[in-house]
């Protein structure tokens, strides 16, 4: 064992160095909120904080069964129309939802949906009647999530379709299942442990969905735990209740993330050219797959057009000279450089590390090595059990307490809620690649005694560098369009293009506020299809 891990330790100490100084932070972070709170008070649960938990879990269990059963009709009816016209484009498209800011999503839905958007304005011109603004309360929080959240279900469910042997389909067939019956008897049983996998994904999500429900809440009866708390801090600067909300926050986190922790959802690009099912749907099934896929398209493409027309209209010279547009967009560019270098430095460190502890010709696959690989990966998930909110709320504390320029712990704050925001889909991606590398070239490289350098460049780069890519491009956008801890950070000398694109939506800047949307969408999709291009490796795509 000992001659194991001597042999293996350049494997073993940069993964953990990085697990310790996470679980380090979490420490830190929980030793501060635990040190700064007022007993008397934070024992006080009171109607406002029950109702603020009701409202919290209500809207996140709406939103997850709505997104659940939009996502799998979606998936369900791309499956099957694999000849639809376009289908690629818009599976790429859905793609695109993990990474598009939640704020660009809002300024979207508002512009289609709201008081003066195309839909009312359409209804007015047609039949002379308005819906209002219907939008802003429940309505609008459950529109926006199932807009996200149905997307990336469906994109996940796909891979769930494509996975079922095609043999079951035959042998359904040749029994004359209905569409109904195949999908009770072949289906049903091959999707039920991923929905299980997404729903607790897109539970956590919403329970802790801040710029949504910050945007589109409409009044304290809509707000969440996590609005509340920046309320506290930000408005009322009350931190006795701040803390209070935080602590419960955490309590229901962190059970939600052991709740789950069996579960696993895949993260990835969905090839669907190998996606093909051998039946032939009837012609009413056929007609209600198109259009389950034609409204949803409808509905997710909508709101990117009129960011799309909005922006067009906005006066672009004067966006692009205003000394805050600057300011902010370069730092949002570099914290985004940043954060995505050191999510895929931590990602390969920790996932070289937990290999260790799974493969058994490496170290005996015993308690310890579960228990160690257990410790491992809890600390590249932390993001899951600690919301961005909380976090920001730990760094506000410890600002009060250590002087130091606002700026140094606003860009401390943000590159560490950036990274650990990132890190758990950059394990889900990195992590199953290293393991395949590790199983194929282990004895290989030991029995000619390469060392830790050319081992990488040999055997590891070639196959991870596609893996690289994505990882970097979605840590990128995470970190672009992120509006969490800024939300408390956030003035007119540290700002980023979400923080500015609010500021502008707040001060009812309408036409600055679509061209700076449009300008961080176009900068999103960007780098999210070009820069995984550049990244492209023939080897990887091989095997």
């Amino acid at each position: 064992m000992l001659q194991d891990v001597k042999r293996l330790k350049n494997s073993l100490l940069p993964g953990g160095f990085v697990s310790l100084l996470l679980l380090g932070f979490a420490f830190v972070l929980f030793f501060t909120l635990f040190l700064s709170q007022d007993d008397a008070s934070v024992a006080q649960l009171d109607s406002r904080v029950f109702s603020l938990l009701k409202f919290t879990l209500y809207q996140a269990f709406l939103s997850t069964l709505l997104s659940l059963l939009v996502g799998l009709a979606l998936a369900w009816s791309l499956a099957h129309q694999s000849n639809f016209k376009g289908r690629s484009l818009l599976v790429a498209l859905f793609s695109s939802s993990l990474v598009l800011p939640t704020l660009i999503v809002v300024f979207g839905l508002i512009s289609v949906l709201g008081r003066n958007g195309w839909v009312n304005q359409l209804s007015l011109y047609l039949f002379d009647h308005s819906f209002g603004s219907y939008l802003y309360g429940l309505t609008g929080i459950l529109v926006a999530h199932v807009y996200l959240n149905a997307s990336f279900a469906s994109r996940s469910l796909l891979h769930v379709f494509e996975s079922i042997p095609k043999e079951k389909y035959k042998l359904a067939k040749s029994l004359n299942f209905t569409a109904f019956q195949r999908f009770i008897y072949v289906e049903w049983p091959a999707l039920r442990t991923t929905l299980l996998s997404i729903a607790s994904t897109i539970f956590l999500l919403c329970f802790t969905s801040f710029a949504i429900v910050l945007v589109l809440g409409g009044s304290p009866a809509y707000n969440t735990l996590e609005v509340a708390i920046y309320e506290a801090v930000k408005l009322e600067f009350d931190i006795a209740m701040a803390l209070k909300l935080a602590l419960i926050q955490l309590v229901m986190t962190t059970l939600l993330v052991l709740f789950s922790s069996n579960f696993r959802t895949s993260v990835g690009n969905v090839r669907t050219s190998a996606l093909y099912i051998p039946w032939s749907e009837t012609k009413y099934v056929k007609r209600f797959q198109v259009a389950i896929i034609g409204l949803f398209s409808l509905f997710f493409i909508l709101p990117l057009l009129a960011i799309i027309v909005d922006g067009l209209g906005a006066e672009f010279t004067r966006i692009l000279t205003e000394p805050l547009f600057i300011k902010s967009f370069f730092t949002s560019i570099g914290l985004a450089t940043v954060s995505s270098i050191l999510t895929v430095l931590f990602a390969i460190f920790l996932s070289d590390t937990k290999r260790n502890f799974i493969l058994g010709h490496r170290l005996p696959s015993n308690t310890f090595s579960k228990v160690l690989n257990t410790i491992v990966s809890f600390s590249g998930n932390l993001y899951l059990a600690v919301p961005s909110l909380i976090m920001g709320l730990g760094f506000f504390l410890l600002s009060q307490t250590y002087e130091a320029p606002i700026a140094v712990w606003s860009t401390i704050a943000l590159l560490t809620a950036n990274v650990l925001m990132s890190l758990p889909f950059a394990l889900a991606i990195l992590a199953p690649v290293m393991q395949k590398t590790g199983q194929r070239y282990d004895k290989l490289v030991f029995s000619l005694n390469l060392s830790s350098l050319q081992r990488w460049v040999y055997c590891e780069y070639p196959y991870l560098k596609s893996s690289i890519g994505y990882v970097f491009a979605l840590s990128f956008c995470f970190s672009l369009g992120d509006l969490g801890i800024i939300a408390l950070f956030g003035s007119d000398d540290f700002l980023t293009l979400p923080w500015y694109l609010y500021q502008l939506m707040g001060s009812y800047r309408t036409s600055d506020a679509a061209g700076v949307a449009l300008i961080l969408l176009a900068i999103t999709l960007c780098v999210f299809i070009l820069l995984p291009r550049l990244f492209r490796s023939s080897v990887a795509k091989d095997n």
